[in-house]
């Protein structure tokens, strides 16, 4: 199991936008989200939730160039759907890309096959852009993230991008539509989609509305309800966990391992 702790680097994020957005502040956050038990800085320069603000990937790419040179020595993953900001990415030897869409541009596949990133294939029911309030009947979504996954892994493939290299995401809340139980659904199913692509597959549900709305908590206010999201997407096939708490879910694990009377709970760092 590996932990991504979240990293902000944005005006707008939904749970906490413009906290980060200081090189400083960023800095100082991922060494926190290092110590707590991140095994991988997951950083985000432009926020992709309904209600934000488009970011030139320039201003995308000033963000970041303000704040990798001074992580050195941390396993990084940039969040960015901009071809411009992933190129920039892989220039600077970032360990992971993550696409909100999946790597959709083409022009893009030479530069990602010649790379040694790991590839975060996220689907999305967007096309294009930040996340929308799309309506999404719950009944059909596992089919079409099946079919989005079938089509993408199809075209990275050909490209010469080896799998190996691949680790899918299903999305989560309005990345599934606007509907919380197509979320619910996707997480309930994970076991399928895990034995239908033999892929390690990773979930990100932290602080989500579709959580929000069930327990009735402020993004601030909603971590336990993240944490058991959390601890049954990795119980149910999941192999990262995208968190904005790492030290809540080590801590969970950690207790797991101790209580398992077969000694196969899931442990963080585990393969």
């Amino acid at each position: 199991m590996k932990i991504l702790g979240i990293l902000n680097i944005t005006a707008d994020s939904f749970s906490d936008g413009g906290k980060y957005l200081e090189p400083e502040a960023a800095v100082a956050q991922a060494l926190a989200l290092a110590r707590d038990g991140a095994d991988i800085i997951d950083i985000g320069a432009a926020s992709s939730n309904p209600d934000a603000q488009a970011v030139p990937p320039e201003v995308e790419i000033a963000r970041l160039a303000a704040v990798l040179p001074r992580l050195k020595g941390l396993s990084l993953s940039i969040d960015s759907f901009a071809p411009a900001v992933q190129a920039f990415a892989l220039e600077q030897g970032a360990d992971y890309l993550n696409d909100i869409h999946g790597f959709a541009e083409p022009a893009l596949y030479p530069a990602l096959a010649a790379s040694d990133a790991k590839l975060i294939v996220m689907h999305s029911v967007q096309g294009q852009g930040p996340a929308t309030r799309e309506d999404v009947p719950p009944a059909e979504i596992f089919a079409r993230v099946v079919t989005f996954f079938d089509r993408r892994l199809g075209a990275l493939e050909a490209a010469g991008i080896a799998r190996h290299r691949l680790i899918l995401d299903p999305g989560m809340g309005f990345f599934l539509g606007s509907d919380p139980e197509t979320s619910f659904t996707i997480l309930r199913r994970l076991p399928e989609l895990a034995a239908q692509f033999g892929l390690p597959l990773l979930v990100s549900v932290s602080r989500k509305s579709f959580l929000r709305r069930l327990i009735g908590r402020a993004a601030a206010e909603s971590g336990a309800g993240s944490l058991a999201a959390e601890l049954f997407a990795a119980a149910h096939g999941a192999t990262y966990i995208r968190t904005h708490a790492p030290g809540a879910l080590r801590d969970a694990f950690m207790v797991q391992a101790k209580l398992a009377p077969d000694g196969n709970a899931i442990s963080p760092k585990s393969p």
